[in-house]
């Protein structure tokens, strides 16, 4: 062989280094977008289960028809077995008296019976108000937002 064929063979050392610079890019951006969808998926899922167990609570009460008193031990055979690993505990909190603003905490639910959604507090709170005996509200903690609360009112 001559010396041109030998050299014309292979790819150049500079080619080499562009491709795997480019290679190293892509796997770069997947990486950074991973965690923001996962997130947010975590998130959709935690939303869900605040519906869910607003369904939990339209069910008990459709049962009890309102003869009964709400409680976390009343309610869990509603939801337990229907949320996802993101909600280990939901609670059944004391009646609002005045408006307030709640604490909400990682994996938990908390239900406040006789409340309305307000607005949003600072990070981990949101402000409830007073609402009628047939009203709840149902709070939980999302990571959008550095850990801002959700809120959904039945």
């Amino acid at each position: 062989m001559s010396k041109q064929q030998l050299k014309e063979r292979g790819f150049t050392i500079i080619e080499v280094v562009l491709v795997l610079a480019i290679a190293a890019l892509i796997f770069l951006m997947v990486f950074i977008a991973l965690p923001a969808l996962q997130s947010s998926q975590r998130d959709t899922a935690r939303k869900e289960d605040v519906s869910t167990v607003a369904s939990a609570i339209n069910s008990w009460t459709s049962n009890n028809r309102g003869a009964a008193t709400l409680t976390d031990t009343a309610l869990r055979p509603y939801w337990e077995n229907h949320v996802s690993r993101n909600t280990t505990t939901v609670n059944v909190r004391a009646s609002l008296t005045a408006a307030q603003a709640v604490t909400v905490t990682d994996a938990t639910i908390d239900i406040y019976p006789r409340a309305t959604c307000g607005e949003q507090g600072g990070s981990g709170t949101f402000n409830l108000r007073v609402g009628t005996a047939r009203q709840y509200a149902l709070v939980t903690r999302v990571e959008a937002g550095n850990g801002s609360a959700f809120c959904q009112q039945l």
